[in-house]
């Protein structure tokens, strides 16, 4: 406990404020549009019906973070913060694990597996209550979330190789990546199942996710000490601007070295996320989304409120 002080003491006063990133704009509408495939046939009509809405609505929870202060830290977790064997001493449960480390150190260093069944009650609410544009807004946001948890440096202090000396790496695996690459990949990921437990769900991604985050890093320091620096990067026009970006080339060879990584966590995003939409829908005890009444809450009014209704859906998890 002592060690964890002295890194939070340091990391508070030294490091850059961590700025809000998550899988690329690109990425989040493909796994939230590819989720919708995975509806059963009770569901399916109704997700197709709003394929457009949940794909377009999938990066709302990045645009929030302009009007909301407390949204960077519900995308990701650091958990290597908390020592050497973090899942063993981190305790799944909201209330134990503010207990163990205190509400204003799970904040700092993000709360997103928390968050996630925070989101998750909502939108089995929203079901229950039949209202067409929370189930919506609901379902939007866990697929960003959970897409969010997929993505290994979302679990790391080290979330932009900024204490390897690999500053950037974050916008090029997440976001460079999928682009370069993902008109190949196959979303097809078959049929939601129910999950019994969503907390067990987000805390198991972000295990995996985890111990992807070495070959992430890894990597991509073997193939910097083989290419020229005028080989690693490029410029690329980007409506006005022209920015520099990693060559596509490195791309290519660090993509090839990653062996699948990148498909895999879309793939595996798009099934959770499916999973996730159906057992709100069972755990909400299966309604008819027939003639679904209409949300009377105007949904920028949402945006802007949207941590007092954290507040109020999960007692003893404020931020």
């Amino acid at each position: 406990m002592r060690k964890l002080v002295v890194v939070i003491l340091f990391t508070l006063f030294f490091l850059p404020t961590k700025q809000l990133s998550s899988w690329g704009f690109h990425a989040h509408k493909l796994v939230n549009r590819y989720a919708v495939f995975t509806m059963p046939e009770e569901l399916i009509g109704f997700f197709k019906k709003h394929i457009d809405h949940l794909t377009e609505h999938s990066v709302d929870a990045d645009k929030r973070r302009y009007a909301v202060k407390e949204e960077a830290p519900r995308h990701y977790i650091d958990i290597d913060v908390y020592g050497e064997n973090p899942f063993e001493v981190m305790p799944r449960k909201w209330n134990d694990a503010v207990e163990k480390f205190t509400e204003d150190t799970l904040v700092a260093y993000g709360i997103v597996p928390w968050h996630i069944q925070t989101i998750y009650n909502r939108l089995v609410k929203a079901f229950s209550d039949k209202d067409v544009e929370y189930i919506l807004r609901n379902a939007s946001d866990l697929g960003h979330y959970v897409a969010d948890t997929h993505v290994p440096l979302h679990t790391s202090l080290n979330y932009n190789g900024q204490l390897t000396g690999q500053k950037g790496i974050h916008a090029f695996w997440e976001s460079r990546l999928p682009e370069l690459f993902s008109d190949n990949y196959d979303f097809l990921v078959g049929t939601a199942n129910y999950r019994y437990s969503v907390l067990d769900v987000a805390w198991e991604t972000v295990e995996q996710s985890h111990a992807a985050l070495d070959s992430v890093l890894d990597f991509d320091k073997q193939l910097s000490q083989t290419y020229e620096q005028d080989k690693q990067y490029s410029y690329e026009k980007r409506g006005q601007k022209t920015i520099k970006v990693r060559s596509e080339e490195f791309s290519a060879a660090y993509h090839e070295k990653l062996n699948g990584m990148v498909e895999r966590q879309l793939r595996k995003s798009v099934k959770t996320i499916g999973d996730l939409w159906y057992s709100a829908w069972i755990d909400a005890g299966q309604p008819i989304l027939d003639g679904m009444q209409e949300s009377e809450n105007p949904y920028v009014e949402e945006i802007i409120i949207d941590h007092r209704i954290t507040k109020e859906g999960a007692r003893g998890h404020q931020h």
